[in-house]
């Protein structure tokens, strides 16, 4: 059955300059149409204080999702094997299923983030799709310049 929901496309980025202990930030780009067929983006970045990578990939979907106001059918571009694979492996289910631990027992990272994240997603029909970086794509190099940007401010 087809969603009558929204749909929304959102690319992200996130840029760790000097990990883990340099400034990284994220860009994020929303794209959708709206009920008259006119195509919108609109970017969003920010820079962190000690962050990595997957930090910032996080963030990057994160604040893409919670600047959603209503319920959407959401699909997630992302250059982070690590993001994507998470939920179409369903590694996250896992951890949440074993207390937040993977492999043996080793404890996973950035639990406060994947919450976040789950909690995000709640009203919203997601899928996470990866694209390779840096292969010419516009949204998502636009998305590696603003994350790039936003960890750059804070040097």
């Amino acid at each position: 059955m087809a969603s009558n929901k929204m749909k929304v496309d959102i690319y992200t980025d996130g840029a760790a300059r000097g990990n883990p202990d340099g400034p990284g930030g994220y860009g994020c780009i929303l794209r959708y149409t709206d009920p008259d067929g006119n195509l919108h983006e609109r970017e969003y970045s920010e820079g962190y204080k000690q962050t990595t990578n997957n930090r910032m990939e996080l963030m990057a979907a994160i604040a893409g999702l919670e600047k959603l106001i209503k319920p959407c059918s959401v699909t997630i571009y992302s250059d982070s094997k690590y993001l994507t694979d998470a939920f179409n492996k369903h590694w996250v289910e896992s951890w949440v299923r074993k207390g937040w631990k993977r492999g043996k027992n080793e404890d996973v990272k950035n639990v406060d983030l994947w919450k976040r994240l789950l909690d995000a997603m709640k009203p919203h029909d997601v899928e996470f799709v990866w694209v390779k970086g840096h292969d010419g794509d516009d949204l998502n190099e636009r998305c590696d310049a603003l994350a790039t940007a936003a960890a750059d401010s804070l040097r």
